[in-house]
Formats: C-alpha cells, structure tokens, sequence
C-alpha cells in the first residue's frame, strides 16, 4: 500500500525526494499518513479536493484486493 501511494503521488509533486508515508496496520485496516513539502500540499489535494479524492479511490480499491481497509491522510 506505501509503495502504492509512493508511485501515486511522486509524479505530482515539485519535491519527489520529501515524500513520505507512515502506516500503522491492525488486523482489519490500514492507516496510511502522507507527508509532502509545504509547497505541494495543494498539489496533492488538487482543485476542490479532487486529486486526493482520486488518490483514496485507487488506495481503497487496492486495499479490496489484499482484504483491508485502508485510509489516507495528508499531514501537515
């Protein structure tokens, strides 16, 4: 899943090298904290909130296959 929002959201962003993604997993589900430089935090969240929209879409429904549920959060 890390790997997974890594190659997600690298191409989006000015400063590839300062993203980062922290998870804490349970039996059920997958907490997922992304971390990017201050700059591009808009870049990740996109117009209206569509970008991250579309980046939890692709995490969940990768989740579905390895029988999880996953969530995203962008930190400050």
């Amino acid at each position: 899943m890390e790997n997974l929002l890594l190659l997600l959201v690298r191409p989006i962003v000015d400063e590839p090298d300062r993203v980062e993604v922290s998870a804490t997993e349970s039996d059920s589900h997958v907490d997922l904290e992304l971390t990017v430089a201050p700059d591009d935090i808009g870049r990740v969240i996109g117009r209206g909130g569509r970008t991250i929209r579309a980046i939890r879409t692709v995490v969940k429904a990768a989740s579905v296959k390895v029988g999880k549920r996953a969530n995203v959060e962008v930190s400050d």
